[in-house]
């Protein structure tokens, strides 16, 4: 009898350690496996939320051009540090220089009805400005004022590293894009924004600015905005809503 329990010993200490260095070993590295890589993660997203702050800052005291002595608040950019769409417009108007925000007037709240219609909220994209002062009037921006303020939003782009850039409107796809089209040209297309030497281009699609939609608001329009965004969410292989599908 002795015998057979020490067979029996065996045959379990057996099994037990089969089932560590197969099932059991395998499924704690596979839990402990995707602790570190989301701890990774989470650093990343807190050192580009850090370094966006910085930039936002440094937005702030700039004092480059006569902008920023005309201006109520300047107007940084604000979003996801890591959003996969990053917004980009051409510069701020009075409602977002009286609140430091981007895109919280009338052109803004069509801008959220958009992302919303698009199954996304604004917490999950980045938005931002060619311009980060209001131009008097709400005036096109200058050359001048663009070659001292468009380094911040290289930099912006260059931290969130997003998968597609939706240039709003005719000055900041030309501005991003190194072009003189018009935005009916550019339109409906992907192209590329190149964020530096040695990194890869990321994708841009331009569309209507939401501020010329409101001045010239059709069927026509409002479908051409929808057809653009279809392609950047079906880019990103996220799933199109039924009502932007029609």
């Amino acid at each position: 009898m002795e015998k057979d329990v020490d067979i029996n010993k065996v045959v379990q200490q057996h099994l037990e350690m089969n089932n560590f260095f197969t099932g059991g070993f395998a499924a704690k590295g596979k839990a402990d496996s995707t602790e570190p890589q989301q701890q990774q993660d989470n650093v990343a997203v807190a050192q580009a939320a850090t370094e966006l702050e910085k930039i936002a800052d440094e937005v702030r005291q700039c004092r480059k051009c006569p902008l920023g002595s005309l201006r109520t608040n300047a107007v940084p950019g604000e979003g996801k540090p890591n959003a996969q769409i990053l917004f980009v417009g051409e510069g701020p108007g009075a409602d977002e220089d009286a609140q430091g925000r981007p895109f919280v007037g009338r052109a803004g709240r069509l801008l959220d009805r958009v992302i919303a219609a698009c199954g996304l909220k604004r917490s999950d994209v980045f938005i931002a400005n060619i311009l980060k002062c209001r131009p008097p009037g709400n005036r096109d921006p200058r050359p001048d004022e663009i070659i001292n303020c468009f380094p911040y939003l290289q930099r912006q782009i260059e931290v969130i590293n997003p998968k597609i850039i939706v240039a709003l409107g005719a000055p900041a796809a030309r501005t991003l894009l190194n072009t003189n089209k018009s935005i009916g040209q550019l339109r409906g297309q992907f192209h590329e924004y190149y964020a530096g030497l040695g990194r890869p281009p990321i994708k841009l699609m331009p569309t209507y600015h939401t501020a010329y939609l409101l001045r010239n608001y059709s069927h026509q329009n409002r479908e051409r905005v929808w057809e653009d965004m279809k392609k950047v969410l079906t880019e990103l292989g996220l799933p199109i809503p039924e009502h932007v599908r029609k």
